[in-house]
């Protein structure tokens, strides 16, 4: 397993879009199916936005403060992302408004992940050192294990706050 940022957090995103995938080519009927992917995808997506928020991101904003807004809009992405994690955590896969909700989730972490990997990963691989990267890789390791798995444990509510109030 690679020590590097960034590429902890594209293995992430890779996980996370295979959970995407699997919940597009599920089917209409296959609620108890989609229900188990929405916990796992809630659960993977807990799991990284709490290590971007508490290792990389202010890190980051620490070394390069010319990505600030770049970070403050993660900030606001993540956010976006935590409330319809806690609305979907909520509900019962045959709510109606399940498959809609997950599929604006789906949208939204598409749409965050690709400006990741298309604009800012660059930007963050060419301001830092490769100890830097490893660095920061290794502290997102350490932290993995006590990482919130759900949007309602109150270290990921604590998260979902701190990103609100900056």
């Amino acid at each position: 397993m690679s020590e590097d940022a960034i590429v902890i957090l594209k293995d992430d995103h890779k996980q996370i879009r295979k959970l995407f995938r699997e919940f597009r080519a599920a089917g209409e009927d296959a609620r108890a199916t989609k229900g188990h992917l929405v916990e796992r995808i809630i659960e993977l997506l807990t799991v990284h936005t709490y290590l971007e928020n508490d290792v990389m991101y202010p890190q980051v904003r620490h070394l390069l403060p010319e990505l600030d807004d770049d970070i403050l809009e993660s900030y606001e992405e993540h956010h976006v992302a935590d409330v319809l994690c806690m609305e979907l955590w909520s509900m019962q896969s045959q709510d109606e408004h399940f498959e809609a909700k997950t599929t604006v989730l789906i949208e939204n972490v598409e749409h965050h992940m690709a400006e990741e990997e298309d604009e800012w990963f660059p930007k963050v691989r060419s301001g830092l050192t490769r100890t830097q990267l490893r660095e920061l890789g290794r502290a997102m390791i350490a932290k993995r294990a006590e990482a919130p798995t759900q949007p309602t444990t109150p270290s990921a509510l604590k998260k979902a706050l701190d990103a609100l109030v900056g």
